[in-house]
């Protein structure tokens, strides 16, 4: 199922085909572990403390949270801010509770089940969030994913809140290196709407959410870290 192949993508993500690496089952504890989100927790939380305000608490709602390895990780490192992990599937979920309460930290809370195709159905009130961040999702999921993660971020953030995506990307229609190549063409030959998206579609729907492209930060393994931000809301003239 959707399941089973996504989580043997959190093994494979941001490997060479020779090293492709599978996530173990979950253990007892319900905890699952991805090898690429054991990678590249350290490099997310630097581009995170490079763009995120620091003069007051957050409050984040991380969207497809996986196995909830970034949101007990970041959670520590943002001490201040409030984590809100999200899910759509209940494996996924319970990992993420078992995360959530080996840490023991205030901050992570328990996460929510969402899906990102349905943004209408999040039960979140608008403007309840500072920052949306979503990792290594886009590209592996159909576009209804990505446009749904779009319109729901540009509704719970608050004005001048920021969206935050991590992952690969086609840059105004080029993927490189070769090895984004060939990572493109295996996951539309698992499925045709997969692939990695172009910035400039993303840009598109983010545009139409009033969310401006601030930063787009290379990250190790050829991806990105792309920040929006919201549009701050001006009355109306007289």
């Amino acid at each position: 199922g959707l399941l089973a192949t996504r989580r043997a993508y959190w093994g494979m993500s941001e490997l060479p085909a020779h090293r492709q690496e599978r996530v173990p089952p979950a253990e007892t504890s319900g905890k699952m572990t991805a090898p690429a989100a054991t990678r590249n927790c350290g490099p997310i939380a630097d581009a995170l403390r490079s763009v995120l305000p620091t003069d007051r608490p957050l409050r984040v709602l991380e969207i497809a949270s996986g196995t909830g390895q970034h949101a007990a990780y970041l959670a520590r490192e943002f001490p201040a801010s409030t984590w809100v992990p999200s899910e759509m599937f209940e494996e996924s979920m319970r990992s993420i509770e078992a995360y959530r309460i080996e840490a023991a930290a205030p901050n992570f809370l328990a996460p929510r089940h969402l899906d990102a195709r349905a943004p209408e159905a999040w039960g979140i009130a608008p403007g309840e969030f500072d920052v949306v961040l979503n990792i290594n999702m886009i590209h592996i999921s159909e576009s209804s994913a990505c446009k749904g993660l779009v319109q729901g971020a540009g509704s719970v953030l608050r004005d001048g809140g920021q969206f935050i995506l991590y992952g690969p990307f086609s840059v105004h229609g080029k993927i490189s290196p070769d090895s984004n190549v060939e990572f493109d063409a295996s996951l539309r030959a698992r499925n045709p709407a997969w692939g990695l998206r172009d910035i400039d579609e993303v840009d598109a729907l983010c545009t139409a959410q009033g969310l401006a492209r601030t930063h787009m930060i290379a990250m190790p393994a050829n991806n990105w870290t792309v920040v929006y931000r919201k549009a701050s809301t001006l009355p109306a003239p007289l």
